[in-house]
């Protein structure tokens, strides 16, 4: 009830009365008074106006079920949110769910992890309070060789949703049009670094990793771990001259809800296209406009070869399209570490 009550109250233009909510969910006053009540604990702040109702006048930053199930449309992919105050490892818990038969659509969701991971087994860092820590499981109908797709696919909604939600945060937030156009500038460099990185100006923000459990012919589920650096401010040594943060890069604190529910409308429009024809095909153009390698200099490191070549885009399949500088033979990678001029210190 708590998520339909807030639904309602997100939703209204202005003040909504007790009885109109009680007639609409069939419920007593008293239940929508007890819920009020439990939203003023989580930090909501309302207008109470006899004779007129109720209105949320602030929003806290939070990652709650019901926060984030009141911003969802039905529509969305995402059809549940499963929320944590800490745990070891979304993606660790949505396929352990998967494996229990949890339903395609779950979102596994935490203020704190105590052991994400990113690729090749690096430990992330996940603090409470600071970034958004998520693991989407979803049940494709689609081969084993064509889900490695669908980290290209979260990608293209992570990029897309951060930049939305923090340029209409901005607005909101900053009164200067000076600070305002700077917050703007920056987000507009917020892009992807080949095939999952979000950067934001030259600063990796965002890691993903897709796991997956199939047979020869069928996949049986895909989880999606996404960690998002949205108003951290400190970062360990090891990784502070490549990571930063949403709020950092751009000067805007952004509410974390936001972008995992603009996340979920994004990653429903992207993944349409996407099985629509169960390659990259509707995509391309869309995914090398975000593309922060393209028309770069890259350096690639392969099977213990290591070179570099001019990056122009991605292909139907997601490969990175380059061409080799000492022979100019054009390559289509398919993995591999491949650094970009400029970007985490290569030079």
């Amino acid at each position: 009830m708590k998520t339909k009550i807030l639904k309602i109250l997100r939703n209204a233009d202005g003040f909504v009365s007790g009885q109109a909510i009680c007639e609409s969910l069939g419920v007593s006053r008293t239940a929508v008074w007890k819920v009020i009540n439990q939203l003023k604990e989580e930090g909501y702040e309302f207008d109470a106006v006899s004779n007129k109702g109720y209105r949320i006048v602030n929003y806290p930053d939070i990652l709650t079920k019901s926060e984030i199930e009141s911003q969802l449309d039905k529509n969305d992919i995402i059809k549940k949110i499963v929320f944590f105050d800490e745990t070891d490892s979304t993606n660790n818990r949505a396929k352990k769910a998967a494996e229990e038969g949890e339903e395609s659509g779950t979102l596994f969701i935490t203020e704190c992890q105590t052991g994400g991971r990113g690729r090749r087994g690096r430990n992330w860092v996940s603090p409470p309070g600071s970034g958004i820590w998520m693991t989407l499981l979803i049940r494709p109908d689609i081969r084993p060789d064509e889900a490695s797709m669908l980290t290209i696919v979260a990608a293209m909604a992570v990029s897309s949703a951060i930049t939305k939600v923090t340029k209409y945060d901005a607005k909101a937030i900053l009164s200067d049009e000076k600070d305002i156009s700077f917050a703007d500038n920056k987000i507009e460099q917020c892009k992807i670094k080949w095939p999952n990185d979000i950067v934001l100006d030259k600063k990796k923000i965002c890691g993903i990793l897709t796991e997956m459990s199939a047979e020869p012919e069928h996949v049986n589920y895909v989880v999606t771990g996404i960690g998002i650096n949205v108003n951290t401010t400190e970062f360990a040594d090891e990784i502070k001259d490549m990571a930063s943060s949403i709020f950092v890069q751009t000067g805007v604190r952004i509410k974390r809800s936001h972008v995992v529910a603009q996340f979920a409308h994004d990653f429903t429009e992207y993944f349409n296209r996407f099985i629509k024809t169960q390659d990259l095909s509707l995509l391309v153009d869309d995914y090398n406009k975000m593309l922060i390698n393209a028309g770069k200099t890259v350096r690639i490191e392969e099977r213990g070869d290591a070179y570099t070549a001019e990056a122009y885009g991605i292909d139907n399949e997601g490969r990175l399209i380059v061409k080799v500088d000492d022979t100019g033979e054009e390559k289509k990678i398919i993995a591999g570490e491949v650094s970009v001029r400029g970007l985490y210190g290569y030079v």
